[in-house]
């Protein structure tokens, strides 16, 4: 009898031991992994904001936090320095650090210009009495941009050519988004290259829009993109794969949900509700245009801001 009982206590324990297991394994296999992304507080990155909000990266097991930068080449440091698993950068940040041989791979599509002139989500813009009616008028002019030997400058650029003006000698001066708008006022700066919402904070202002430098550059440009380094592809390929379809699930989300876009922007930037309804929306397609980055790429080598030509078929996904 002793026996049969100390057998069962030990059947008891045994069946006990490997319930406590399967318990641990299973909160083990549920325990979110905690993400950072770096991002811009601009209207590009609202699908990211509505993911999150939504739980499309929770339900694939991403526990996602967002940081704030100035720019895209901030975040490319982030990223490889591992400060951040993944970012969101414009494409000429990034083909910049992977012509430089930074080990970097696009996950997914971003943000891109909705190809309207006059009306896209991207601006060169002057104050109400500023004297300058045309880009062409730039040459010589300062121009305020978020970051130097970037994207701004490549495509603040493009516009000046397309409208016959001297795009060699401009004069750019880096500071914040938010920033520009009194800089115009102040008569800081004699113009700006703007994207939402800062765009609809200066026209409420009373400024003026000279030019859509994204839509003088290419066809319905791809201007940004998700990306992370090939260490974390190679070492976390399922956490990619988990974050690159939440991407891609908060990307179409955005597209056919514009009023929730224009409130959710409204929780990482400080904007009032006059410019909230006036901002002007990109468009988030999942599709990266190729053709569109690689005129980018062509543009910056013509600028000198590339060392070499960015291998594209490294960098995009």
């Amino acid at each position: 009898m002793h026996r049969i009982l100390a057998a069962a206590t030990v059947v008891i324990l045994m069946i006990g031991t490997a319930a406590c297991t399967q318990r641990d394994d299973k909160q083990t296999a549920a325990a979110p992994t905690r993400v950072t992304v770096g991002v811009i507080p601009i209207i590009d990155v609202a699908p990211i904001y509505l993911g999150k909000k939504k739980g499309f990266f929770a339900s694939r097991g991403i526990d996602l936090v967002l940081s704030p930068e100035q720019g895209g080449a901030a975040i490319v440091e982030g990223v490889l320095g591992g400060k951040y698993q993944f970012g969101f950068s414009n494409v000429t940040s990034l083909m910049a650090a992977q012509a430089g041989g930074a080990p970097l791979k696009a996950v997914a599509a971003g943000v891109s210009s909705n190809g309207r002139p006059g009306r896209d989500f991207s601006a060169i813009v002057v104050a109400d009495n500023s004297p300058i009616r045309s880009a062409r008028e730039l040459g010589g002019k300062s121009v305020a941009v978020n970051t130097l030997k970037n994207l701004g400058d490549t495509t603040v650029r493009q516009s000046v050519r397309r409208a016959g003006g001297r795009a060699g000698n401009l004069r750019f001066q880096a500071m914040p988004f938010p920033d520009m708008p009194g800089a115009l006022q102040r008569g800081q700066v004699d113009a700006a290259w703007v994207v939402e919402p800062t765009l609809s904070a200066v026209l409420t202002q009373g400024g003026r829009v000279l030019a859509s430098n994204f839509v003088d550059t290419a066809p319905d440009l791809t201007v940004a993109l998700y990306f992370t380094s090939q260490g974390t592809i190679t070492a976390k390929s399922t956490l990619v794969g988990g974050f690159t379809e939440a991407i891609r699930e908060s990307l179409r989300y955005a597209a056919s949900h514009p009023g929730e876009v224009r409130d959710v922007v409204g929780t990482y930037t400080q904007i009032n509700d006059t410019v909230r309804i006036a901002m002007i929306l990109p468009t988030w397609p999942e599709d990266i245009n190729r053709p569109s980055i690689e005129r980018v790429a062509a543009l910056g080598q013509m600028d000198g801001i590339f060392t070499k030509p960015p291998a594209l078929d490294q960098l995009l996904p």
